[in-house]
């Protein structure tokens, strides 16, 4: 089963990030055939820093490797490493009805949060289709707010196949039911837009306690039983434990013997334990670009491979020489 994903490079990964996304998609690499790309065509959508957006895909890449994208496992590339995609994404325009992308709910969103309107927010959808459909995608993971793109994706395929033949594969989503909504330092979703995120690369065990420190929790005094359900403190650290170890925790709060500072600093300490592998990785990929860059171009390599033979097809169909 051919999967794909994308990851949008827009600064540091936390905790919501991991369980929510990357999580499941470094499992998924264990039992099928994952694509990964870095979709900095995508990021051009909002971003206005040439530098910076270099930094952020750089260190994405950095992030993902550091935390288990295994490349021996995974095709792992830059988007613009693999420029058949935008002439895909023209040809597709022919076939992209304009009342489509205008019923489109994430271009009315990111417009109504601000975000210029302009052609390539208003024609994302066109280019996560080509992306999708270069690679003869079966399966693509999204969140509910992505769902509409996978199906303006087959709306787009299905146009195309009518009048060429079954030239490309029609995708279908995946939605993880079971990802619950990773709270923030607040209770609400955890969002870098909202300020409550904890970071997955923070720079000290201090920096990283301070942050736990800052979890809301309710006034229960010291020697008191705690109420381990609907608390900030609890829901963060059971995303690390097991059943067994999640009711050992909950005795704990029932105990009274301990408070909410003793379970931020226990959180700090699961937080700081998970990544530990991953510090260490990262640490050796930030000192070592050069291979990063290397794993990135035979990624790429192999993703221009399949993409060749595909637009070959296209271009005989439509009549490009």
């Amino acid at each position: 089963m051919r999967v794909l994903t994308g990851i949008q490079a827009s600064g540091k990964l936390h905790i919501g990030n991991y369980f929510g996304a990357m999580k499941p998609m470094i499992e998924l690499q264990e039992k099928e055939e994952l694509f990964t790309f870095i979709a900095n065509y995508h990021s051009l959508t909002t971003s206005k820093d040439a530098e910076l957006l270099k930094e952020l895909t750089f260190q994405a890449a950095v992030d993902y490797l550091s935390l288990g994208i295994d490349p021996q496992k995974t095709t792992f590339w830059v988007q613009s490493d693999v420029p058949q995609v935008l002439e895909l994404y023209w040809i597709l325009s022919k076939f992209t009805p304009m009342g489509l992308l205008e019923r489109a709910h994430s271009y009315k969103d990111k417009v109504a949060k601000g975000i210029s309107a302009n052609h390539a927010l208003f024609s994302y959808p066109v280019l996560m289709a080509a992306d999708i459909l270069l690679l003869d995608t079966q399966k693509v993971p999204v969140g509910k707010d992505q769902i509409q793109h996978i199906e303006i994706t087959r709306d787009i395929a299905i146009k195309f196949n009518n009048e060429y033949g079954e030239i490309f594969t029609l995708p279908e989503y995946v939605v993880n039911e079971e990802v619950a909504t990773i709270p923030g330092i607040d209770g609400q979703k955890m969002s870098k837009s909202y300020n409550n995120a904890i970071d997955i690369f923070m720079e000290s065990e201090k920096k990283l306690q301070k942050r736990c420190n800052k979890i809301v929790s309710s006034s229960t005094p010291l020697g008191e039983p705690l109420e381990y359900e609907g608390c900030n403190i609890y829901n963060l650290a059971s995303l690390f434990l097991n059943n067994e170890e999640r009711l050992e925790l909950q005795k704990r709060y029932k105990s009274g013997k301990e408070g909410y500072g003793h379970f931020k600093k226990y959180l700090k300490e699961l937080i700081w334990e998970e990544f530990a592998e991953a510090r260490e990785k990262r640490e050796y990929y930030m000192s070592n670009p050069d291979i990063v860059r290397d794993i990135l171009n035979d990624g790429a390599n192999k993703m221009r491979k399949i993409a060749n033979e595909k637009m070959a097809q296209v271009r005989k169909a439509v009549g490009i020489l």
